[in-house]
């Protein structure tokens, strides 16, 4: 067998990486992409390799030579490498050699486990595409399969903005061609086209037409999680880094704090409400995004307005924010002279925007009196309630009470999981009391799960407080996707009220299944979407992150060092039911090793 591998490209779309090196010689760990490619034909028993080469060719060349025996390799130079596409590689190279063997085809771009390759040598198909079913981040030629036949192949110029991907699948860009099929139609075809019609497309179009006119048959191998990943620009090396180097796997989610939709992961670290939004909502998202990515979003005073229409408050009460997170440079400023009380642990924001800071304890349980005691030496007290990572709740009537008996204090109230426990918050008490030393912070997307939205409020019956929060931030401050769906949610209140007691339900039912677990010392209770948990002191949980995440693909955080106390403890998302229990027994199968 044959393989032919297209690397003449400048690689425009991988700048600035590629000004001075070759894109196939960007390194994913410790080994550039060509030779991880070499590597996996090698493994094959595919020792006959042709490269289209153009830009930098010498340094292709040099590279392989250096690394791998010259005998393997023989080289096509596409001289018009600036102006033609990969169609135009293919033809030179099919009209180069001699094809005495079947072919495999494969572009440069890609990341593969050997067994990759050896899926489509093994095929029983003489004529097939490996494939894997479409993912968000994927980008790309598309096809279309039925009973493992490829029926349609689309290049991305054809994939409007109305396209459906839901049914596609993606090409990996690795072909398996019979030599009756290169020799005859494909070649000819291929050759007939560049010639008369055009040198500068993709060479997928010609395998699309010989499938309309039905004069071939070509079948989809799909991919069954073996890993691969397209390297496309700089962004995808990173992704790449995560699905080759397990070793560097929690370091490149930590050092990125989100953006995980890229990764193929369960995240139990992020929280956010599985059952919201609904279908329809989505749905209407949909319909409207190409309106509401062409226009501004409103200014402040009405976004301020849609958010009362939710909260049921007087819009001057109340601010919206480009996330919960935008308050905290501004009360940082405010309170910057201040001592302020805060629990520990909690939210690590706290800690890091007071300067002058004294803790009341939460040993997954506040002694309230201590609060009433260190609150003597304090000028602002932060309750976060529920607390965060404990899941301690202290009832509202509470806190209120204590707001009105400190009228010379300013109490900081985070709401941000509140709508998980059976009592009203803060906020529904204040609609009947006049309480303006209360300030509330709540991240919505905790509640509506739309973290990616960035939509959180800060609310206060102290008018000069909100105008200077008002003064803080920018006439446009958020976009309009937000803005459609603080519209949205106003039809669909039932619907979130459901949502949150599914996730009580959920939360029970996983709070228990945990406690089962022969490993598990103990799970608090919780009135929030995420339970804390304390393992028996058991050495292996040391290395559990790296195994969830390298062996199953869930993303968890080991947080026992917020406790300092030598014990053992994580903090879980409450997730839908299943992946709940994928978790569980991904944990009984590690501690039982």
């Amino acid at each position: 067998m044959k393989a032919i591998i297209l690397t003449a490209g400048i690689g425009n779309r991988m700048r600035p990486l590629t000004d001075t090196t070759h894109k196939t010689l960007l390194k994913i760990g410790n080994e550039t992409i060509l030779e991880r490619i070499i590597n996996g034909l090698i493994a094959n028993n595919v020792h006959d390799i042709v490269l289209v080469t153009g830009y930098d060719a010498e340094s292709l060349k040099e590279y392989l030579f250096d690394k791998y025996s010259k005998n393997i390799f023989t080289f096509v130079h596409n001289h018009r490498y600036r102006e033609t596409n990969n169609i135009y590689s293919l033809s030179l190279a099919m009209n180069s050699i001699e094809i005495d063997d079947d072919i495999l085809i494969i572009e440069s771009d890609l990341v593969y486990e050997q067994n990759v390759i050896r899926k489509i040598i093994r095929s029983n198909y003489s004529n097939v595409a490996l494939v894997d079913k479409f993912q968000s981040g994927m980008d790309g030629t598309v096809v279309s399969v039925d009973d493992n036949i490829i029926t349609s192949i689309i290049p991305p110029h054809l994939q409007d903005k109305n396209f459906n991907f839901s049914d596609k699948y993606k090409t990996l860009n690795i072909y398996k061609f019979s030599k009756e099929f290169c020799n005859n139609s494909f070649r000819k075809l291929l050759t007939y086209y560049t010639k008369t019609i055009g040198d500068n497309c993709y060479y997928e179009l010609i395998l699309g037409i010989l499938i309309y006119i039905q004069k071939e048959v070509i079948h989809a191998e799909i991919i069954d999680g073996e890993k691969w990943s397209e390297v496309d620009d700089p962004n995808d090396l990173r992704i790449s880094e995560f699905v080759f180097n397990k070793c560097k796997q929690t370091q490149i989610l930590e050092d990125t704090f989100g953006g995980y939709w890229s990764y193929n992961i369960t995240d139990f670290c992020f929280i956010r409400n599985m059952y919201f939004p609904n279908n329809s909502i989505v749905s209407e998202l949909k319909n409207n995004l190409f309106n509401l990515i062409h226009n501004y979003g409103s200014k402040q005073d009405i976004l301020n307005q849609k958010l009362a229409y939710f909260l049921f408050c007087k819009p001057e009460k109340v601010n919206l924010l480009n996330g919960a997170s935008q308050i905290y440079p501004i009360l940082q400023d405010m309170f910057r002279e201040r001592t302020v009380l805060i629990p520990d642990p909690t939210f690590g924001e706290y800690m890091r925007i007071f300067n002058n800071n004294l803790t009341y304890s939460d040993k997954v349980g506040i002694d309230f009196e201590e609060i009433e005691e260190r609150s003597a030496q304090c000028d602002v007290v932060v309750f976060v309630n529920p607390n965060n990572p404990t899941g301690s709740f202290i009832n509202s009537e509470k806190i209120l009470n204590f707001a009105l008996k400190h009228p010379d204090l300013t109490i900081i109230v985070d709401e941000s999981f509140i709508d998980f426990a059976p009592t009203p918050s803060m906020l529904d008490l204040l609609y009947g009391e006049y309480c303006p030393n209360v300030i509330i912070i709540k991240s919505l997307s905790k509640c509506l799960g739309v973290p990616g939205l960035r939509i959180g409020f800060v609310y206060s019956q102290d008018l000069t407080f909100n105008k200077i929060v008002n003064d803080s931030i920018p006439i446009w401050n958020t976009n309009s996707i937000s803005e459609f769906f603080l519209e949205l949610i106003l039809k669909h209140r039932r619907t979130l009220q459901e949502s949150f007691e599914l996730t009580r339900k959920d939360r029970k039912e996983f709070v228990q299944a945990l406690s089962y677990q022969p490993f598990v010392r103990r799970v608090y209770n919780s009135e929030a979407n995420f339970v804390l948990v304390e393992f028996n002191d058991n050495k292996k949980l040391l290395n559990l992150v790296t195994y969830l995440l390298s062996e199953r693909s869930i993303y968890v955080k080991n947080i026992s060092h917020r406790f300092n106390n030598g014990n053992y403890y994580m903090r879980f998302a409450v997730r839908l039911p299943e992946e709940n229990e994928v978790l569980i027994d991904a944990l009984s199968e590690y501690f039982n090793e």
